[in-house]
């Protein structure tokens, strides 16, 4: 009798046959990937994915034999060869290769190495020629073209894009099916996803809105706007999919009236999901919160936001060679829920991502309505492929894109000639409004260079007044220096503090400022983030002329000090060693500068629009737009994305592992120090939690809990604190550096976060037996 082919097998004995396995990942894949009219491509990548596994050296390790023998090869050679002999069929097939040999390692490069990871031309000229063991009649022809690339026709980056969204199906089935065996295998009960409708979330939201929103007939003049906001949102909502843009000042009510015309529009066009990308780590969960009071329902929203390696974690965890039960415990992210709030370097880094684990969430991008909150925040650097992915969702997957914004960047065909310029964007708010006009509540003053002193004396010369700078160490030392001056009311925000402290330290200064207690905060630019706070006057150094509404956008904030009646005062700070702002923002500066000379008010929309056009002028290139895509791809040191996928597609050969190393949206590697509560400061991580990830087999929970409680540091720095003694590693043997606790409790100060210029700094009372 012939022994079964094995797929997996179970601690409990089971088995699953690779037929039973890849049937199921087939149908899944065919399902996920049918969003984008490629059931059929999806269905064949899932039926061979795991081809190799008929190889007896592989069943012989299913059955216990310890050996080296890999298996991903084998789909990939198969389906290129299968495909050959007709045009359209062969060049589909080269990418479900793509998807096939990548499912475990992640997507390779067509023809060259990447980093010691093999190309798809060497895993499949080096795989074994193996059979199916099925009828091939059951493959589909594959001679018609999707429609997302029936329509990009010869667009090398379209090509590109699709193999990875269909690599993305492929790779949730795999995991989703292998996730659902195991379960069921070991007798445990498996719940995923979310079971309700949109249209339950949308009658929640109504609710809450007309409980809590303003009516157009409310006596303030800034109540009848933000309700007037809203009913533009509503009713844009039944337009067809695509380009949207949501233009609304500061305090206009912006993000419950977006996720409004999200779920109406998800509804009114049959769209899955509402994808809101935030562009900072510290306002995500803050929105998210808005959100689940908004909708009551918690389930339904997913933050995704991970200050620990999700992915890292699960190859460390993973203790065998197949997509075993301890990888899938930590839930990699797929997005399956209908509400999910997530950073913008998470959407865009996976758009362009290699790895199973980063990848195996873009499918549920397709039929979508993706909410760019700030979308002024876009990454200049990497602006034209960020724009070539979004024209790609809107063209090609069903989705729609808003860009929502006080300040909107220039970014449309009629504003920037580079190719992947936007088209078709329409403005949901209607011109007649005059939002701008109405809603002016700041008047702004450009001042001089002001010294620390000069500036503490500025600030200490009102109750209540927020300075915001270009660099933490500015606001460390002149918080520093109100300190020691023993200023009433001295305020610190800064990202050196965990999150649950900044949200501690917000709660109380509202407080004060609703009750007029002093309030003189030094801030970083993170307050200038969606922070719900109102000042009667703002000092903001010289940045970018978004920043300077965003901060404008904290005074004032509510209209109860009348029209005008805040004031944002412009300033140069004191050149001091070490405190230059980074390149960019220097030259942002410039920028607004010259825009400034000739539009006195900084919020104006025609001197946002006079301010991005010439940022973006200044990197045209005599039209190359080389500063606009300025990642360097692969050993050839490639400028830029776009030509390093048209310089390969010619046999389709891109280099999807090189990408995705050189799209980083943040050059500088930041890692988590877990800040413990102690004595003297409650707002870190309880020792309850601390003591738990000391034992947990899959920290994955845990891990969850921890991020409110971490700073993100320097890689560079935290090794210093490692190697002085002042933090240390739980379980290197088992999770590798992800969990690093601070130890010496000296270098975090409670009233303005983790300092590290001096790794062996104790405080006199810690040294005292």
């Amino acid at each position: 009798m012939t022994e079964q082919l094995l797929a997996h097998t179970s601690s409990t004995g089971r088995v699953e046959t690779l037929d039973e396995h890849s049937r199921r990942v087939a149908a899944t894949a065919c399902r996920l990937a049918k969003k984008f009219d490629a059931d059929d491509l999806g269905y064949t990548a899932g039926l061979l994915h795991d081809l190799g596994k008929m190889k007896p050296g592989f069943q012989a390790k299913l059955r216990g034999e310890v050996n080296s023998i890999s298996h991903s090869g084998e789909g990939a050679r198969f389906v290129v060869e299968h495909y050959l002999e007709r045009p359209i069929p062969a060049a589909i097939a080269r990418l479900i290769a793509f998807a096939i040999a990548g499912h475990h390692a992640g997507l390779a490069n067509g023809i060259s190495p990447c980093n010691g990871r093999t190309p798809l031309q060497n895993r499949i000229s080096s795989a074994e020629s193996v059979q199916p063991w099925f009828p091939l009649q059951e493959l589909p022809k594959l001679d018609r073209l999707p429609h997302s690339l029936a329509v990009a026709k010869q667009n090398p980056f379209a090509w590109a894009f699709f193999t990875r969204m269909l690599f993305s199906a492929v790779v949730d089935a795999d995991f989703l099916e292998t996730e659902r065996w195991m379960a069921e295998a070991e007798g445990r009960s498996l719940s995923r996803g979310w079971k309700g409708e949109l249209i339950e979330l949308k009658n929640a939201l109504d609710g809450y809105l007309n409980t809590h929103f303003s009516t157009v007939s409310d006596a303030t003049e800034i109540a009848r706007l933000r309700a007037e906001v809203l009913a533009d949102c509503r009713s844009a909502a039944a337009s067809a999919p695509g380009f949207f843009s949501l233009t609304v000042p500061t305090g206009g009510g912006k993000t419950l009236s977006s996720l409004a015309f999200a779920l109406d529009h998800a509804i009114s066009t049959g769209l899955d999901r509402v994808i809101y990308v935030i562009p900072f780590t510290s306002i995500v969960e803050q929105t998210a919160d808005v959100f689940r009071q908004a909708l009551g329902d918690d389930n339904a929203i997913l933050e995704h936001h991970s200050a620990f390696d999700a992915e890292k974690l699960e190859r460390v965890s993973a203790k065998d060679a197949d997509f075993g039960l301890q990888k899938l415990r930590l839930a990699a992210h797929n997005w399956d829920r209908p509400i999910v709030v997530t950073t913008a370097v998470q959407f865009f880094e996976s758009l362009f991502a290699a790895r199973p684990g980063r990848c195996r969430k873009l499918h549920n991008i397709a039929r979508s309505v993706v909410i760019l909150d700030e979308a002024q925040t876009l990454p200049l650097k990497l602006l034209r492929p960020c724009l070539a992915a979004l024209n790609e969702l809107v063209r090609g997957y069903s989705t729609t894109v808003v860009l929502c914004t006080a300040t909107q960047p220039a970014v449309t065909k009629s504003h920037l000639k580079a190719p992947e310029a936007l088209d078709k964007v329409s403005e949901i708010i209607s011109p007649t409004r005059n939002l701008f006009g109405r809603l002016k509540r700041v008047r702004a003053e450009v001042g001089a260079t002001l010294s620390d002193k000069q500036l503490i004396g500025a600030l200490t010369s009102v109750d209540q007044g927020l300075v915001i700078v270009n660099n933490r160490r500015h606001a460390r030392e002149l918080f520093e220096d109100m300190r020691r001056a023993k200023i009433e009311g001295a305020r610190h925000l800064t990202t050196a503090m965990t999150a649950a402290h900044r949200q501690k330290t917000l709660d109380d200064i509202r407080t004060d400022l609703k009750l007029s207690r002093p309030v003189r905060l030094i801030s970083t630019s993170l307050i200038e983030a969606g922070v719900d706070i109102s000042f009667r006057t703002v000092w903001r150094a010289w940045a970018g002329l978004d920043q300077m509404v965003q901060a404008a956008g904290r005074c004032n904030r509510n209209g109860e000090l009348g029209t005008d009646g805040g004031l944002l005062t412009i300033f140069e700070p004191e050149a001091v060693e070490g405190r230059r702002p980074p390149r960019e923002l220097v030259q942002n500066a410039e920028v607004a500068k010259r825009v400034l000379r000739d539009q006195t008010d900084p919020m104006a929309p025609e001197g946002i629009e006079a301010y991005f056009r010439e940022l973006l002028w200044i990197r045209d290139d005599g039209g190359k737009w080389l500063r606009l895509d300025d990642a360097r791809v692969g050993e050839r040191n490639l400028h830029g994305i776009i030509k390093a996928i048209d310089e390969t597609k010619h046999g389709l050969n891109f280099p999807f592992a090189d990408i995705a190393d050189a799209f980083c949206m943040i050059e500088e590697v930041m890692v988590p120090v877990i800040i413990p509560a102690t004595s003297h400061y409650a707002g870190g991580a309880p020792a309850s939690l601390i003591e738990k990830l000391k034992f947990v087999p899959y920290p994955g929970g845990v891990a969850r809990e921890l991020q409110r409680f971490v700073v993100q540091i320097p890689r560079t720095i935290r090794g210093s604190l490692l190697v002085d003694g002042a933090a240390q590693i739980v379980r290197e043997k088992d999770f590798g550096d992800q969990f690093v606790i601070l130890t010496n409790l000296s270098l975090y100060d409670p009233q303005s976060g983790l300092r590290w210029e001096d790794p062996t700094f104790r405080k006199v009372e810690a040294l005292i037996i």
